[in-house]
Parts: structure tokens; C-alpha cells; sequence
């Protein structure tokens, strides 16, 4: 195959080629960012991306080459819904929540998941492995099974039982672990290094980042081609905000959006907030979290890969960083649930909990675009 795009570190300025099964920059260890050298689609192009369907509608910003077919089940074109009632209750009239969980393993690892096993399987890889908080394993089970794969999950024994039980029924091999998921991407690692097993962990291979660009990519579409003032997204392993900013960046490049991206803030939980840490103390880099819980089990990453991405996309973008308590959370996520219809998880309940707190605090003003990020289905979370 002859690749019209390369791996590149944002690191450590390495480069390399995107043949064989690319995981990490062999120079530093960093992740690597996909760059393309193909010669960009102008802004023609967009309004043939109008005419397709779902995420792979972006192919001409994707790493997919000419005559290529996605691994998909149709993720993508998920609904960008107005909050009217709880935007006038937070003082944010234009508030608006784009719901990941109208994805077909109900939350936006979907996204990331089909580009990663697309890429693969391109490859000639046919078994997988992944250490999930629970969203991600249950999408890399589904997917790998659409491309005719196995595929092996580890997770925390405290991973909700719905999302142990999907990632099973979509045939995964899951493994529960005594421990966090820093614990089971120990025992992932190490399941690939004895099987050959394909590791498809958060940011130990370039591709899912560029499935969760569409998150970027898509909302400016449904906004016609607009960017909001302020985008809030529940961070964990961080892929989802890290692609964002470069689908806005890449967006920009191409004249397909103009003016300034958004903000750019995370929210954690206060029970494990190792990327707001690091920021408040201005550090480049996490230090890994003690003892992390949260009832949001998406956030419960001690420590990021991706964390240098996740700072430099936070403050490149004058964001912030926003760390709430569960019981907060939670909270918000069933009065929204009930006032809005929409099905919200913890960590979309974290996202509105932290409009609210950054408006109070006029971090947010009343005349902005306020984006929030439903990142998965709530009723995955329920016994």
C-alpha cells in the first residue's frame, strides 16, 4: 500500500511511516498524531460530506485510502440537541448537548473503535486486546466481531455490570481485574506481548484519535459549519478532547470553518482528577492519581497517556480544567435526564454540572455557545 499520510510526534518532532501496526513513537513514547499528506479537500468538498452518512461521511479528512471500506455499524450523526430549559436555569440561553449515546455501542467509543480496527485489520491484524473502564471495551468487542475478530478485555471489577455483559455478548473474552485501569492496561500490554494480540488501548495506537475527530468535524457541520464558543468534554483517557482540537485545527487549515476555536475545558471527578491537577499547578504532565474512584467509570484514568495533549489543548485554547464531586455529578445527570429527555451517564451529568459551575463562576458568559458532550448512554450504567 502507498499511504498519503505519516505518523508524527508532537513530542518529540519524530516521524514515521503508517504501514504495519503503528503503536507508540519508538524515540519518547508518545502517542503519535496522524499527518496528512495528501493534498487537502477545499472547501468544495464540503457539501458532498452533507451527502453521506455517519462518521466515515469525513473520509476525505480520515485516514481511509481510495477504495477502502470502513469497519462500521453506522456510528456518527449523532443528535445536537438544545438544552433550552436547563441553558435559562444555568443563565446559558445557548447551551446545547451533542448525545454520544445514539451510537451503536451507545457511547462515542464507537467512533474511535472503527477507525482503529479499520486501520488493523487493513493490517492483517485479527485478534485485539484493550483495557476498558467499560464503554471502550464494549465497542472494541463489537467491532472486532463486525470485522470477524477476537477480541480480549480486561477491567476493573467495579466496571457497571450492563457494560461487562455487552462487551460479552458482542463475544469479547472480558476479564475482571482487583484494580483501576491502569492495572488492566498492565495485563493488556502484557496479554499482547505473549498472544500477538493487537493493542488497541487509549492512544497506544494513532487511529483512534482520528475516529474521535469526527466529534469535531461533525458538530461544525450540524452548526453549518460554525464552531462554538465553548466546548465542555468528561475527560479520562482524553482521545475525544484531543481529537476535537485537531479536527478544529485541521477544519481551520482548510477554510472549511474560519474564526477562533473554542475553549476547550475538561471536567473530572474530585475522586480522580489527575488533568485538572496539573493544570491548576501549571505542570506539562499528570502525576498519577491515588486510589482513583468515581461513579462515572469513564473518568477513572489515574494516569493519561495523552496527558501533555490534553494540557496543550486546554491552554492553546484559553480552556480550563473543572473537577466536581459524584454526588454533584450524579445529581445533575438525573434532573437533566428528567427535565430534558435525553438519557444522560455520569459523565454527560459531570459535563452539565460543569457549565453550571463555570457560568457561576462567569467563566462562561451569557451570550456564548455552550457545548456539552453526553459521552455515553445512561441506562449502560444501570442495574
Amino acid at each position: 500500500m502507498t499511504f498519503d499520510w505519516t505518523l508524527a510526534c508532537p513530542a518529540c518532532g519524530n516521524t514515521g511511516p503508517a504501514d504495519g501496526l503503528p503503536t507508540v513513537c519508538g524515540s519518547c513514547g508518545q502517542p503519535w498524531l496522524v499527518r496528512y499528506d495528501r493534498g487537502m479537500p477545499d472547501v468544495k468538498v464540503r457539501a458532498e460530506v452533507r451527502r453521506g452518512l455517519g462518521m466515515w461521511r469525513f473520509r476525505p479528512l480520515l485516514p481511509l485510502l481510495p477504495g477502502e471500506s470502513p469497519v462500521t455499524l453506522g456510528e456518527g450523526d449523532t443528535p445536537l440537541l438544545p438544552l433550552q430549559r436547563i441553558g435559562a436555569a444555568y443563565g446559558i440561553p445557548d447551551l446545547w448537548l451533542k448525545d454520544e449515546g445514539a451510537n451503536p455501542t451507545g457511547s462515542f467509543k464507537s467512533r474511535g473503535m472503527s477507525a482503529a480496527i479499520t486501520r488493523a485489520v487493513a493490517a492483517g491484524a485479527t485478534r485485539f486486546v484493550a483495557p476498558t473502564a467499560g464503554n471502550a471495551g464494549v465497542a472494541l468487542a463489537a467491532y472486532a466481531s463486525r470485522a470477524g475478530c477476537e477480541a480480549k478485555v480486561f477491567a476493573p471489577r467495579s466496571t457497571p455490570e450492563l457494560l461487562v455483559r455487552q462487551a460479552r455478548l458482542f463475544g469479547a473474552d472480558v476479564e475482571l481485574v482487583d484494580g483501576h485501569i491502569g492495572d488492566c492496561g498492565k495485563l493488556a500490554a502484557r496479554w499482547s506481548a505473549d498472544t500477538g494480540a493487537f493493542n488497541v488501548s487509549t492512544l497506544r495506537e494513532p487511529y483512534r484519535i482520528e475516529g474521535k475527530k469526527t466529534l469535531g468535524l461533525e458538530l461544525c457541520m450540524q452548526f453549518n459549519w460554525q464552531m462554538p464558543d465553548v466546548v465542555i468534554y468528561p475527560t479520562g483517557g482524553g482521545t475525544g478532547l484531543i481529537g476535537m482540537w485537531k479536527a478544529f485545527e485541521e477544519l481551520l487549515a482548510i477554510g472549511w470553518v474560519t474564526g477562533t476555536p473554542p475553549r476547550m475545558f475538561t471536567v473530572q471527578s474530585t475522586g480522580c482528577a489527575p488533568v485538572v491537577r496539573a493544570f491548576e499547578k501549571g505542570a506539562d504532565h499528570c502525576d498519577p492519581w491515588p486510589d482513583p474512584w468515581t461513579v462515572a467509570s469513564g473518568l477513572r484514568v489515574p494516569g493519561p497517556l495523552g496527558d501533555r495533549l490534553m494540557l496543550r489543548a486546554l491552554r492553546e485554547s484559553n480552556g480550563g480544567a473543572v473537577a466536581l464531586d459524584d454526588a454533584v455529578l450524579s445529581h445533575e445527570a438525573t434532573r437533566v435526564t428528567a427535565a430534558e429527555g435525553i438519557d444522560l451517564s455520569p459523565e454527560g451529568g459531570a459535563a452539565l454540572s460543569a457549565a453550571k459551575h463555570l457560568r457561576e463562576r462567569g467563566a462562561i458568559g451569557p451570550e456564548e455557545r455552550v457545548l456539552v458532550f453526553n459521552t455515553g448512554a445512561g441506562w449502560l450504567y444501570r442495574e
